[in-house]
């Protein structure tokens, strides 16, 4: 079955076919490290971790690439803000980001190159973009000349006239037209600054996604290039611009843009008081898989917000995945998965093809998910019937639950560090089940005390048994 994506390009859906398959080459854009990530930059990650996780899946190779931005103005700000030298800044949410990433459960891309690392490619870059007639040095750097680029504008769709709706030139600035962006800024001492044939400066934002992607997947034309949706005007169209003159070909075949987050419907913002970041979230419900449950709640393309009350709901669908997982694993966990393949393939096949239906229909993790809550339906429904096969087919379901839960990086089944065991529990509800035949309800009754205070929620069935499960 082929794979459509929403190309933003085209605004359509249009089927993955990549340049040289099986191998993708696939870009997105970083962070900019002069603060904490928020739940926003989660969103970012975690999404395109997701997509490509499941190519993967699909048998892709994807070659993946991740910037990180190390030199930009809001570093320069907040390093003076702060008082701080602006490397050590640097280096501080570098360091906090990758914390970030290792808390979620998201991979490092193939290459995650730093802009600092990559100046003297840029500089080259430049130079060729000079050589063309497509820049020009001013007093104050390098600047595209936007109007002579006749494509300009065909991602956001937007024309030259919508584009100076709001811009207006700033008395500083030498460039020759309010579109025009800088590639090259000559720097102020004690600004940071490199070397180059206009003078010492930095580059500009936007030439360093079109040099590094390049560059690091050895490619002019991108097979996917990925963002969110705030990029696409003008941090993308520049990109854009800047590639195709220097290569003369498509900068990328398949653009992929996400949604933007909101909190409580407002734009996240530190003056507003709702800006979350991925530690805040971390520190307060314990668990990242919530944060990704969210997150799945919409697709990807659409704007989503955030607020304590859909983090509730997520908290519950993770339990009702979690609670059948523990039954299967404590009725099933030690059994071979190749003695029970041919007993539950064709219980769980329907539901298999559905979630791959649904991901390969433009990455529609909603309704991916909708098969796992499915899933879980049908396992329950089955646990209490009499089907001589359900042994089988339960614990077929058992590794297909895990194998979709790991493209969405859902982790079940989690333990504690210092959590009681399977067996401490067993042994416990024989315990108060002997108690209560005896009629001792009160020692019975410390026994189920002692087990909530351990976070073992009991419950008693109709038929005199008990069944449990870990608190979340």
């Amino acid at each position: 079955m082929p794979i459509f994506i929403y190309n933003s390009l085209s605004r359509e859906k249009e089927e993955l076919s990549p340049l040289n398959p099986p191998k993708i080459n696939m870009y997105t854009c970083g962070v900019t490290v002069y603060d904490e990530s928020h739940i926003g930059h989660a969103r970012s990650l975690y999404i395109f971790d997701v997509i490509r996780r499941y190519l993967e899946y699909r048998k892709f190779k994807v070659n993946f690439v991740r910037n990180i931005t190390d030199i930009d103005d809001k570093i320069i700000n907040r390093a003076k803000e702060l008082k701080v030298e602006w490397r050590g800044l640097v280096k501080k949410y570098i360091d906090r980001y990758y914390e970030d990433l290792a808390a979620l459960g998201i991979a490092k891309a193939d290459f995650e190159p730093r802009a600092t690392e990559n100046i003297p490619d840029m500089v080259e870059y430049i130079e060729g973009l000079i050589t063309k007639g497509y820049a020009y040095v001013t007093d104050s750097g390098v600047y595209f000349n936007v109007r002579k680029f006749k494509d300009y504008g065909k991602l956001s769709g937007q024309g030259i006239d919508q584009m100076l709706t709001g811009s207006r030139k700033e008395p500083d600035e030498t460039k020759d037209d309010p579109l025009d962006f800088a590639l090259w800024k000559k720097s102020k001492a004690p600004e940071p600054s490199w070397e180059s044939p206009w003078g010492k400066g930095r580059p500009g934002w936007h030439i360093e996604c079109s040099v590094m992607s390049q560059k690091f997947l050895k490619t002019d034309t991108l097979d996917i290039h990925a963002g969110g949706r705030d990029l696409i005007f003008p941090h993308h169209e520049n990109e854009i611009a800047q590639a195709e003159v220097v290569s003369g070909k498509p900068f990328a075949k398949y653009w992929i843009h996400h949604g933007l987050l909101t909190i409580n419907g407002q734009k996240m913002a530190k003056s507003l008081g709702n800006f979350v970041t991925i530690k805040d979230f971390i520190n307060k419900y314990k668990d990242p898989d919530l944060l990704k449950l969210f997150f799945l709640s919409a697709h990807y393309s659409h704007p989503i917000d955030y607020n304590e009350e859909k983090i509730e709901e997520a908290k519950n669908a993770y339990e009702r995945i979690d609670i059948l997982m523990r039954k299967l694993e404590r009725a099933y966990g030690t059994r071979n998965i190749s003695e029970v393949v041919s007993g539950g393939a064709g219980f769980i096949k329907p539901f298999k093809e559905k979630f791959i239906e649904y991901m390969d229909d433009d990455f529609n993790m909603p309704r991916a998910l909708s098969v796992l809550f499915d899933m879980v339906n049908s396992c329950n429904v089955l646990l209490e019937s009499n089907d001589e096969f359900k042994n089988f087919k339960l614990n077929y379901a058992m590794e297909i639950i895990k194998e979709i839960s790991d493209i969405f990086g859902l982790t079940f089944l989690k333990k504690g560090p210092a959590e009681i065991s399977d067996s401490e529990v067993e042994f416990k509800i024989a315990a108060r089940l002997a108690l209560k035949k005896q009629k001792d309800f009160s020692t019975a009754d410390k026994i189920r005390k002692e087990l909530e205070q351990n976070g073992i929620i009991l419950e008693d069935t109709k038929d005199g048994k008990t069944t449990w499960r870990r608190k979340l």
